[in-house]
Order: C-alpha cells, then structure tokens, then sequence
C-alpha cells in the first residue's frame, strides 16, 4: 500500500512532498493508518485531533493514544475540546452537523494561523460508495454521484483509491494501534445502517462491488466534466449582466436548448431553489413573476431571468440631511455635499444644483407610484415610471433606485437623472456639488 500511495501522489498530488501538512486524526483506524503512510513517505506533517466530549472516557482515550502517537512519531500536534451538544443547540444542529462544523473551522483556523498549504484526511473508498448511495437515497443530481471530491480548496483525501480491508491489511501489517468509535456499531444514522446492513450485502453478491464502484465513479466523473463544459457555455452565452444588484440571464438561451429544466438546474440549484417545474415555467411567465429559495429570489423581467440574494439593506423609512452634511451613507453608496464656484463636467453620479433653490433639510427616499420630476435638459415633467421604462430599467433596478428631495420635490434620481427645476442658471449665486462615491 506504501508504495501504491506513492505512487498515487507523483501522479497525482505531487504538491503534497513540498507541502507544510496538516493531517485530521480521530485516533481511529483511517487516520491512524493515513498519519503512518505520511510519516513513512517523509512528509512534513503535523497533527490536529478534535475531543468532543460525546463518548466520556472513550473520547478522552481517543485523545491519549493520539498524543502517544506524536511522541512516538515526534510530530507536532494541535488538540482542542468541544462542548458539542451545546453547540448543536445553540445553532440548533444535530450532532453530526454540529462536530463536522467545529472540526472543519478549527481547522481551518490552524491552517490560517501556521500556514499549513493542505489539511488531509482519512476518507476512503468504502466511504466513498457510502456517501455515493446516501445522496442516491435522497435524491440528487450528478453532482451527488461523483463521490468525495479528492481536492476541496486545501482539503486532500489522499487515501480515496484505498478500501478499508487495504487500511486494515496495512495496520495488521505494521502492528499499528487505533481506537474503535463505539457509535460507529450504532444503526441509528444512516451511515451505519449502510455500512453494517447494506454494503456488505452488495460485496456478498459481487465481490468486486467496491472495484467496479470505483471504475463507475471515474466514469461519472468523466461524464460530469463533458456537463460541465456544455453547462458553462450556454451559461457564458445566457448571461446578459453580471454586478452588484444580481445577476441577469437571457431566456432564449436556455430556450435554444434540447432539455431547459437540466440546464436551469445546473446553473439554480446552489442557489437553494427546488421547484424546478415552477422555474421552467417562468421561462414563458408574465413579467414580474418571482420564485423564492430561503436566500434567493428568481424574477422574470421581459426577456430575462435576474436572480438577486435576498437581504435586508436598503430604506426602509426617510433619510433626512441638514444643510451642515458633508456625507452621507447610503444604500448606493456614500452622497458628499461640497459648495463649490466652479462647475465641471456633469454626469450620472454628479449633479449641480443652486443651493438657494432647495430646502434644508433634504431628505432621500424610494420611489413610490404616481412620483414625478423635470428631467434636466427637457422641458415638462415626466412620470418616473415612464422614465424607468425609456430608460429600460428592469424590476430590480427600480427597486434600487433613491430619490434625494426638497420637500415633496425631486432633486434628484440618485445616480440617473437630475431635476430641471434646481439646476444652476446664471443667477445662481451658491453653488452645490453633490456626488455619489
């Protein structure tokens, strides 16, 4: 297996012989087995064991043959205790979600802090196919079909082409020592009922049940990068804008294609939306049809698609702003008031307005229906929803949109347009500079 794991990392993780190592270590077989492969190819590891104080005296075993290990391998060795359970209620997590949480932060906090380049961990092949047929059980797409990914960012599960019978074979071998999880026999997470009822079955009617796994996963994952290439060019030519506000999408491009729900899952589903049938249909919906996730919001808009993130920024009631500010914070940006006896050159985030025009305290708002102005340079007034529309504005954009007000006046439409009524004439005698940063 030693050599077989070299091997491997020529190949494949060569970054990994140069690399400052941080190795996960629970004191269990994998890990025992993962820090001893390391150490006997001369890596430059150190260790990081997590004590989460479910198990009484069986955790703090777990920690003592982990600090005995290091002495023996003389490797350095980080070790924290958790109050788990009430972390778990306190972010209102199950166990499970809760120690993977802790464990994954903290280290990530130790790589920070020494500068490890990779965090490894123990998964193999057998956990692999289990976590293959959970997201099967559950319904996934192929995403959830590719298996454990062997790079996650500075995450590196070096021992995934290994089964645990090669683990076991390689501890017997080398006279190594581990702890067994006790609620690794228990049956009450899915997990365990695989391993113990469901797996063994697979291997008893198909002894080579994890090889050809492991042959099908490369396959999936050959499949997956064909999707991936196919996926990113129609989102390349499907996306229409891209910035702060969100992200807009053309209809016709996914409507140029053979299958639209596969694609707008591919390109939606990180985004926490579900119903799938229900974003198809707003490819031929009415304008201003919005769908939900928990943090995202998909809004048909003519002949796109703007999915935005749902927060709470923005103004809820009126801003006002005396003659003495200077700047001011807004939702758009930073608004500085400076007189000035010269005019430069005038465009969408600077205005220039006779000071004695206006009345103090000005105030800033949302646009509201039936709200009017004089856009500068024309004559008359105009409905800003008939601006919105010659300006080809979409719902969003409206929804950002901030009025700065001289009583019930508009002075200006923040960063578009300024009013007609307050610009500086001849007779202007203070000038106003009003920019948006």
């Amino acid at each position: 297996m030693l050599n077989q794991l070299q091997k491997h990392i020529h190949s494949r993780l060569p970054f990994l012989k140069t690399g400052k190592l941080l190795i996960a270590i629970s004191g269990g077989l994998d890990s025992v087995v993962l820090v001893n492969l390391c150490h006997q190819l001369n890596l430059n590891i150190a260790l990081a064991h997590c004590n989460f104080n479910l198990r009484g005296a069986e955790s703090d075993g777990d920690e003592d043959l982990v600090m005995q290990l290091a002495e023996k391998l003389d490797l350095e060795v980080f070790v924290e205790s958790f109050d788990t359970v009430a972390y778990a209620q306190e972010h209102k997590l199950n166990i499970q979600l809760a120690a993977r949480e802790l464990r994954y932060n903290w280290f990530q906090e130790l790589s920070d802090y020494f500068n490890f380049d990779f965090i490894l961990t123990a998964h193999h092949a057998d956990d692999n196919l289990e976590t293959f047929l959970i997201n099967l059980s559950r319904g996934t797409g192929l995403d959830g079909l590719t298996g454990i990914p062997e790079i996650n960012d500075n995450i590196v599960r070096l021992l995934l082409p290994f089964s645990r019978q090669d683990l076991e074979a390689f501890a017997i071998e080398n006279k190594l020592k581990w702890r067994d999880d006790s609620s690794n026999a228990s049956k009450k997470y899915v997990r365990n009922k695989l391993r113990h009822d469901v797996i063994p079955v697979l291997k008893e009617i198909n002894p080579m049940f994890l090889q050809n796994f492991q042959k099908t996963l490369s396959n999936l994952n050959d499949t997956a990068d064909i999707v991936d290439e196919s996926l990113n060019a129609v989102a390349k030519r499907a996306i229409n804008t891209l910035d702060g506000s969100g992200v807009s999408f053309k209809i016709s491009e996914f409507k140029k294609v053979n299958n639209p729900k596969a694609y707008l899952f591919e390109i939606f589903k990180d985004y926490g939306f579900t119903q799938w049938d229900d974003v198809v249909d707003l490819l031929d919906a009415q304008s201003g049809k919005l769908l939900f996730s928990e943090t995202y919001r998909l809004l048909k808009d003519r002949d796109c698609l703007i999915l935005t993130e749902i927060h709470s920024e923005g103004i809820d009631s009126t801003m006002t702003i005396s003659s003495e500010d200077k700047n001011v914070k807004t939702p758009l940006g930073l608004l500085s008031f400076d007189e000035t006896d010269t005019i430069e050159k005038e465009d969408r985030s600077t205005i220039y307005i006779d000071k004695m025009v206006v009345s103090f305290p000005l105030t800033i708002r949302k646009w509201q229906e039936g709200d009017y102005f004089y856009p500068s340079g024309m004559k008359g007034k105009k409905k800003l929803s008939k601006y919105f529309k010659d300006e080809k504005m979409s719902l969003i954009d409206k929804e950002h949109v901030l009025l700065l007000c001289s009583g019930n006046d508009i002075v200006w439409v923040v960063g578009k347009r300024g009013d007609e009524r307050f610009r500086v004439t001849e007779n202007t005698e203070n000038i106003l500079k009003i920019a948006l940063k």
